[in-house]
């Protein structure tokens, strides 16, 4: 059973919201029992602060427990300010008004924090992916699952470069996963690619995620929300794949910009919540669909400094390059996690890589105007450019003349037909 509601004209109220939990949470028996919310950092557009109180309204004074993982994946750990941001609670109003309620951060990186639920076999593995990897991948999760008597997945639902779109069970593989899943899944991705992934429901990465949901040992609920910036236009609430299908349908109709005639050059200028370049590459990502061949995107955030604070100096020496460059050369990059190279490719974009002349062509090119230095962009082979010589304003209503403008980027998806997409 699923209850839901989404349109593309018309918002969900508060209202609409109270009636769907009641409707939803009424038919489970959770008296007494300990739940366990699984929620996205604030790297996500949702309305937790409002959820979060919603939620305690319908099932606080009924359940247990009612606690909060924040599904970082491998994302840093999130402040005590910055979960109380996320919340909307203070930790003195946590304390007085929210007793048997506690927000944990997902580690991903500490093997004492995780437990193996199952494997998926090398054969499995093959026929999921239809042969693109054929290895054996345990399914770690996070062991506070283990602490728990129901699971509730409460996050959004975008277009996304790894699995197609996001949400679902999504939050917990990566979520709330272990490395080797994470690793299989990303480089899974970057194999099909994100131009051939991004925007499509059905994919062989959610495939493999769904595979390893099915060795979860506790039930689950899933809120799945759909917006468009800060307005909540869907709420889908049952299965995870029931609740995700219904969402994804509705995130391709308000998410997806379908445009006739690709652009020669973007100015993706990345939402103030992406605090690196490994969360703020969205803007790539979400732009790169859009871009002719030959052409540029580039990634407007003066407010980033770092390239990422948990894999930076990984990628440091990894560089960013196109899928060829890594497959050409597998003796020497098998070794390098999945998601590091699944991150370098996205982010470099598609292209091709001659082993024998050793010469790499990217299908565009990628510059970064950040506080990131000269030197360092170079480095891991982007393009550079001062953002103190760039006007945003310059870059405004010139679509006639194939630039593009996009403010807040990340979660739009901009995509036009490249089969025929170059420059003159």
């Amino acid at each position: 059973m699923i209850y839901g509601k989404g349109s593309t004209t018309e918002l969900i109220t508060t209202q609409d919201i109270q009636q769907l939990l009641a409707r939803s949470f009424d038919e489970l028996s959770l008296d007494n029992k300990r739940v366990l919310i699984i929620i996205p950092d604030a790297t996500r557009t949702a309305p937790i602060p409002l959820l979060f109180r919603l939620l305690y309204a319908q099932l606080g004074k009924r359940v247990g427990r009612l606690d909060y993982l924040i599904a970082l994946g491998t994302h840093q750990p999130m402040s005590e300010e910055a979960i109380e941001q996320l919340v909307g609670v203070s930790q003195a109003e946590m304390a007085e008004h929210y007793p048997n309620v506690q927000v944990f951060n997902h580690r991903w990186d500490k093997p004492d924090a995780l437990q193996t639920i199952g494997v998926i076999s090398a054969q499995e593995a093959h026929n999921l992916t239809e042969g693109i990897l054929t290895e054996e991948v345990p399914v770690m999760l996070n062991r506070m699952i283990f602490d728990y008597d129901q699971l509730v997945i409460c996050g959004p639902v975008f277009p996304h470069e790894v699995v197609g779109f996001s949400g679902g069970a999504k939050y917990l593989f990566p979520g709330i996963a272990g490395a080797n899943i994470i690793n299989f899944t990303h480089w899974l991705g970057a194999r099909l690619t994100s131009m051939h992934t991004i925007g499509v429901k059905d994919t062989l990465v959610r495939r493999v995620i769904h595979r390893a949901a099915e060795f979860v040992p506790r039930p689950i609920l899933c809120m799945s929300l759909v917006l468009k910036g800060e307005e909540l236009h869907g709420l889908y609430i049952g299965s995870y794949k029931e609740a995700f299908s219904n969402a994804a349908d509705l995130s391709g109709q308000l998410n997806i910009i379908n445009i006739e005639c690709p652009f020669k050059r973007v100015l993706s200028m990345p939402a103030k919540h992406y605090d690196d370049l490994w969360t703020a590459a969205k803007a790539m990502y979400k732009t790169e669909p859009a871009i002719a061949d030959g052409g540029e995107v580039i990634i407007y955030a003066p407010h980033i400094s770092e390239i990422s604070y948990t894999h930076g100096k990984l990628i440091d020496v990894v560089g960013y390059h196109v899928q060829e460059y890594f497959l050409k050369q597998w003796e020497r990059f098998k070794d390098v996690p999945g998601s590091i190279l699944a991150h370098s490719t996205h982010v470099k974009g598609t292209g091709t890589y001659d082993a024998e002349s050793k010469i790499e062509r990217p299908r565009i090119q990628v510059t970064l105007a950040t506080e990131i230095p000269e030197e360092r962009c170079r480095l891991v082979d982007l393009g550079y450019m001062d953002y103190r010589k760039i006007d945003p304003r310059e870059w405004q209503g010139r679509e006639q003349e194939g630039i593009l403008w996009v403010p807040n980027a990340g979660e739009m998806l901009y995509r036009a037909d490249l089969k025929i997409a170059s420059l003159p």
